[in-house]
C-alpha cells in the first residue's frame, strides 16, 4: 500500500501523522510488534526514511504511536450500540471486540506480550484501554440498568469487572488460534453471562 504523491502535498503534518499510524495500525495485523521498523512503514508508504523521523524521533516512539492507535481503534470499533436491552449491547461490543482479535491476531498478540513485559508506557497505554472498555459498561448501563442485574456500582464489582475483561482477552486470543470445537455463539453468550456472573459475585466493598 504505497500513499500517492499528490496526497502527500495536501496533508497538513497532523494528518500526515494520523495516515501513517493508519498504516502502522495495518501492517501490525499480520506482524509482530518487534516487526513494525521504521523503515518498512517508509517503504509501504513511499516516503523517505528520514521524513518518517520528523514524524516519529525513534523506533520506540513508533511503537507507542502505533499501540496508542491500535488501542484507540478497539474502543471505538466495540463502542456500545443504540439499543435499550444491555444484553444486546454487551454482546454485539463482545463481538465486534472478538472480530477485532480476529482480523489482527498476530498484532494483538504481541501487543499483549509488550505491555506484560518491561516497558511502562507500553503498560500504561495497555491499562488505559482496558480501564476505558471496562469503566464503559458502568457508565453506559447507569445505576437502574445496573439494578436489573442486582448489581450496585462499587469498587469491588469493577475490579471483578476488570478480572472478567482480563479472562474475555485471554479467552478470545486462545479461541482465535483453535475454537476446540466452541462456535462462536456459544463462546460470546458464555463470556457475557460470565460478566453478570463476576459482577454479582463481587464481595461486599467495606
Amino acid at each position: 500500500m504505497s500513499v500517492p504523491s499528490g496526497a502527500r502535498t495536501r496533508l497538513d503534518p497532523e494528518a500526515r501523522r494520523e495516515q501513517l499510524l493508519g498504516l502502522g495500525v495495518e501492517l501490525l495485523s499480520t506482524r509482530d510488534l518487534d516487526e513494525l521498523s521504521i523503515d518498512l512503514l517508509a517503504e509501504k508508504a513511499g516516503i523517505s526514511r528520514g521524513l518518517l523521523y520528523h514524524y516519529f524521533g525513534n523506533k520506540q516512539e513508533f511503537h507507542e504511536a502505533v499501540v496508542r492507535r491500535a488501542a484507540a481503534d478497539l474502543i471505538a470499533v466495540t463502542a456500545p450500540v443504540d439499543d435499550p436491552d444491555l444484553g444486546t449491547r454487551l454482546l454485539v461490543s463482545l463481538d465486534r471486540y472478538l472480530a477485532f482479535v480476529e482480523h489482527n491476531h498476530r498484532g494483538y498478540v504481541s501487543l499483549v506480550r509488550a505491555a506484560n513485559g518491561s516497558n511502562s508506557v507500553m503498560r500504561e497505554i495497555y491499562e488505559e484501554a482496558r480501564g476505558a472498555l471496562t469503566d464503559r459498561i458502568f457508565d453506559t448501563a447507569g445505576t437502574d440498568g445496573l439494578a436489573t442485574f442486582g448489581v450496585v456500582d462499587t469498587p469491588a464489582v469493577r475490579m471483578m469487572v476488570r478480572a472478567w475483561a482480563v479472562m474475555v482477552e485471554d479467552v478470545v486470543v486462545r479461541w482465535v488460534a483453535d475454537p476446540v470445537g466452541v462456535g462462536r455463539d456459544d463462546l460470546l453468550a458464555t463470556l457475557a453471562a460470565m460478566l453478570a456472573h463476576a459482577a454479582q459475585s463481587a464481595p461486599p466493598s467495606a
